[in-house]
């Protein structure tokens, strides 16, 4: 099932007729789609979290068959590649791989904040051009990966883990600051300056995912399939139960 948005106010480089396949596993959200000529002609979505690796390789082929093409006939796969769930980069990250190499097409990877982003403008249209946008993935307790971006996606802090604290965001918030992102609403109650506005539900979505991935392919953005790595941000840290008995 598609849905369709308004992207009056995203005018696309050039008419992409590339069919690119896009898969996000780096939240709880499964998402997979397929795009071409500026418009998300098949996805599938999950949103309950534990059922990744079950479900990426059945909603590829339901998408395939319903379109009616190969995978052969791809000509791009664009990945989320993190931050987020560890388990879950991987889970995606093996599956384009091997996809990918089976079939000898090129991978984009997409920084998952940035997507978050650009699904925030895709809902929040109206967000003053002076404003900040301040994506957050749930770490773990207080902590959250985050970045800042400009209106306009620029980059203006790169992605870093953060202990949320009253002084959190200090510098960013001498302007209006929007937080969005499954990470964002344990930080209500911390971050009260009158500039830090909080937008519920933003979750990854195929259509943000194309308007980052069509601008990749316009300009040759590949990865290399065969050494590229999810951004995990931090390193994987395994912990043994309490009550363990050896």
């Amino acid at each position: 099932m598609c849905v369709t948005k308004n992207l009056s106010n995203f005018v696309p480089l050039s008419n992409i007729m590339a069919k690119i396949l896009l898969i996000d596993t780096s939240t709880e959200v499964c998402l997979v789609a397929l795009s071409e000529n500026n418009q998300v002609i098949a996805s599938r979505i999950d949103t309950n979290g534990q059922n990744h690796s079950k479900l990426i390789g059945t909603f590829v082929q339901d998408i395939l068959q319903e379109v009616g093409i190969a995978a052969q006939a791809l000509d791009a796969v664009a990945l989320s590649a993190g931050p987020g769930s560890y388990t879950g980069l991987r889970i995606g990250t093996s599956f384009v791989k091997g996809l990918c190499f089976g079939v000898n097409i090129p991978v984009i990877t997409l920084p998952t904040l940035q997507i978050l982003a650009q699904e925030t403008l895709l809902q929040q249209p109206s967000i003053a051009e002076n404003a900040h946008l301040c994506p957050m993935i749930d770490a773990r307790r207080m902590e959250v990966y985050t970045a800042v971006y400009t209106t306009q996606l620029a980059e203006k802090a790169a992605a870093w883990p953060e202990i949320v604290t009253e002084s959190s965001f200090a510098t960013y918030l001498e302007q209006p600051t929007y937080f969005f992102g499954n990470g964002s609403d344990k930080c209500k109650a911390t971050l009260t300056h009158a500039n830090a506005h909080f937008i519920p539900g933003i979750q990854p979505s195929a259509t943000a995912m194309m308007l980052l991935a069509e601008k990749a392919f316009e300009q040759k953005q590949f990865a290399d399939t065969a050494y590229f790595e999810p951004f995990y941000l931090k390193e994987f840290m395994a912990t043994m139960p309490k009550n363990k008995i050896f």
